[in-house]
């Protein structure tokens, strides 16, 4: 499916995003002729400002659940836009092997099993970089990457030295000098190599 756009009149009456595609995926159509019972409800939703990610539960006319799968959309949101398309977005389903990867593990819990290879492909891929975005990082870690990087200034660089502040991180050289900033750190590949950290000596007065 290709891209849907909207101006905020056609989004009307919500005003956000994840409001309007929360209220898409949540309805129930009954049955008519031979068209049957169809009916979906928002279990949760996780919208990061270019994806909305969403388990969600078919049902049955009793209200029993028949399975929960995840829902994708890539979303445009420029409430600035000079033509007044406001809202694009793009929706797909895990069955389709999405590309984008960044479902929160809050939604993918909710997941029930499924057997088709495109959707579980796409759960391993979510999980895997949910491992390296999950990865706590401590002031004075050395990290390592697989392969040097090069920088704009034509260095290149393995190792780096990791300085925290707050939620802040700050590269720099393993003996302190320079500052380096790597894009989307936390989902690239790299060693953790932890210092040892040696106890402070006290010595009993004299």
């Amino acid at each position: 499916m290709g891209w849907l756009t909207m101006t905020r009149l056609g989004m009307a009456p919500y005003e956000t995003p994840k409001a309007y595609l929360d209220a898409q995926l949540t309805y129930e159509r009954p049955a008519t002729g031979e068209t049957p019972f169809r009916a979906l409800r928002v279990l949760k939703s996780v919208y990061s400002g270019s994806a909305y990610y969403a388990a969600v539960e078919r049902y049955d006319e009793s209200g029993a659940r028949l399975y929960v799968t995840a829902i994708i959309c890539l979303v445009r949101w420029n409430p600035k836009a000079a033509d007044g398309h406001i809202f694009g977005y793009k929706d797909m389903d895990e069955d389709m092997g999405p590309c984008e990867a960044g479902c929160p593990r809050s939604v993918l819990e909710l997941l029930t099993s499924s057997t088709h290879p495109y959707a579980l492909d796409w759960r391993r891929r979510c999980y895997r970089l949910l491992e390296l975005t999950e990865r706590t990082i401590a002031d004075g870690d050395l990290i390592r990457f697989p392969e040097p990087m090069q920088f704009t200034d034509g260095s290149r660089h393995a190792d780096f030295k990791v300085r925290r502040e707050g939620r802040k991180l700050t590269l720099t050289l393993p003996d302190g000098r320079g500052r380096f900033k790597i894009s989307r750190l936390l989902e690239r590949r790299f060693e953790i190599i932890r210092q040892p950290k040696v106890a402070r000596t006290i010595f009993p007065a004299a």
